[in-house]
């Protein structure tokens, strides 16, 4: 029977699971996807070489679970952001600071090393953790449309230019916010 090292057994496995995704994002850093091996995950974590079978079957597993965690990480401290923010134009603004602050945080950059090591389930629930940041965006934009504040004649389009405009770290975030802000606003 594997020793527990917390106070209960679901406690245990959150804390192997988080050891296993910092271990994950910092071999990530250092290699590609496809020269991890779950032997240096485990070891990087700090459990045993098949412990972490218990946990996940294969490094796609690691993969869809880490993305699961980060998601929620990040739409939890988003959403705590804007609780409060009633204004459609200060609600985008505390989403366009909020990913740009989260770049720094969350490990989220990994989609370009991962498409074509995946296989297409897994990249389809990965998917479905960018949709539920999307649909926050999404929320905002219909909100400012309703009020007035914004005019968005292609949603899509909008949502892709918006995000565009979030990769570029070595610009002033608020540079970048008062950009997309005039470029939505009705009030021109």
């Amino acid at each position: 029977m594997p020793r527990i090292s917390a106070g209960s057994v679901e406690e245990h496995r959150e804390q192997v699971h988080q050891r296993v995704f910092e271990a994950f994002a910092a071999l990530m850093a250092e290699k590609s996807f496809d020269a991890i091996t779950m032997a240096q995950l485990a070891a990087a974590a700090g459990i045993g070489r098949t412990a972490i079978y218990h946990h996940f079957p294969d490094k796609e597993s690691v993969v869809v679970a880490f993305a699961s965690h980060e998601t929620s990480r990040y739409l939890e401290g988003l959403r705590a952001a804007l609780d409060g923010v009633e204004s459609p134009v200060a609600r985008l603004g505390v989403y366009i600071r909020h990913q740009l602050e989260a770049g720094q945080q969350f490990h989220m950059g990994f989609g370009a090393q991962l498409y074509g090591v995946l296989s297409r389930e897994s990249l389809s629930q990965i998917r479905e953790h960018v949709v539920a940041v999307e649909d926050v965006l999404r929320d905002l934009l219909a909100d400012g449309v309703r009020s007035g504040a914004f005019a968005v004649d292609d949603e899509a389009a909008t949502m892709s230019l918006i995000h565009a405009c979030l990769a570029p770290r070595h610009l002033a975030t608020s540079a970048i916010e008062q950009f997309v802000l005039r470029a939505l606003s009705t009030t021109k």
